[in-house]
């Protein structure tokens, strides 16, 4: 079972940016997908990106151009680059990782754009 942490989280003025990262742990880090969702208070858990094992992003509309994902193999660790920051890009952002039928999800970690 794989665990993941997520870090990066905090609050930042509008127009501000912020590095999420999701770091795994406990098994090789070998994926099909991982990706970013992120839950704001009331609302449904929206995806926000995704990365495939060959390197194929996705993104949500409201967030290309502004945010982009990567990763690094050599540190077992994703991240989630988000510049532009909006108000309604408030949530709890977590990470997830999806190897055949299994998934695993991080914690969460709390963005608030405000000024």
């Amino acid at each position: 079972q794989v665990q993941l942490v997520e870090s990066g989280g905090g609050l930042v003025q509008p127009g501000g940016s912020l590095r999420l990262s999701c770091a795994a742990s406990g098994s090789s880090f070998s994926f099909d997908v991982m990706g970013w969702y992120r839950q704001a208070p009331g609302k449904q858990r929206d995806l926000v990106a995704h990365i495939t094992n060959t390197g194929n992003t996705n993104y949500a509309d409201s967030e290309k151009g502004r945010f982009t994902i990567s990763r690094d193999n050599a540190k077992n660790t994703m991240y989630l680059q988000m510049n532009s920051l909006k108000p309604e890009d408030t949530a709890v952002y977590y990470c997830y990782l999806r190897l055949g039928f299994s998934t695993s999800w991080g914690q969460g970690t709390q963005v608030t754009v405000s000024s």
